[in-house]
């Protein structure tokens, strides 16, 4: 298994982004924890500002599930590579050297699985040294819905929170905290 690599979050988020984009303005953030957007997603961790330690592993099928165990978080998306270059990156330091390419098919769909503990420890706080761990595996895969494969009070609150009815362009539901990050990534 590949080695955690700390990554820096500035307001509570990370991404597994394809080529550096951020199309933000397309993010869902209805489960809490994994947004996908047009191309790329978004990672919400517990904490506001600091490191936290993501291991990240390219497959080329569906891992076995009975590892989620050992994980308080898992939640399943699919992304779209349109550049085919998705990569573990701090919003705002950019890629994380270290790991590995997560779209190793080139421009495509993949699946990505996102397991994340300790969040609830320093929930909108800053950490001096890591207490969230996040493991992200990717494999090549058609796109499917959203799936949650382990809850937490976080990702159920999202879940009832989240505008379900069908709509043409559907808003997400956004924390003030989204918001402003999106704001932020909107005036770049």
């Amino acid at each position: 298994m590949p080695t955690a690599r700390t990554v820096y979050v500035p307001e509570g988020t990370f991404g597994v982004l394809d080529a550096g984009e951020i199309p933000v303005q397309t993010a869902d953030w209805s489960n809490g924890l994994t947004a996908p957007m047009s191309h790329g997603a978004l990672i919400a961790t517990g904490i506001h500002t600091g490191q936290v330690r993501v291991t990240a592993e390219a497959l080329n099928g569906p891992p076995d599930t009975s590892a989620d165990e050992a994980w308080e978080e898992v939640v399943e998306v699919s992304v779209h590579a349109p550049a085919g270059r998705l990569q573990v990156e701090s919003l705002e330091d950019g890629p994380v050297p270290g790991h590995p390419l997560l779209s190793p098919s080139g421009p495509s769909w993949y699946r990505l699985r996102v397991h994340a503990r300790g969040r609830s420890i320093l929930p909108d706080k800053v950490a001096t040294s890591p207490v969230e761990d996040y493991l992200l595996l990717a494999w090549p895969s058609s796109p499917a819905d959203a799936a949650v494969l382990r809850s937490s009070e976080r990702i159920d609150y999202a879940l009832a929170h989240s505008d379900k009815a069908p709509a043409p362009s559907p808003a997400p539901t956004v924390t003030p905290r989204q918001d402003a990050l999106r704001r932020r990534l909107l005036e770049r």
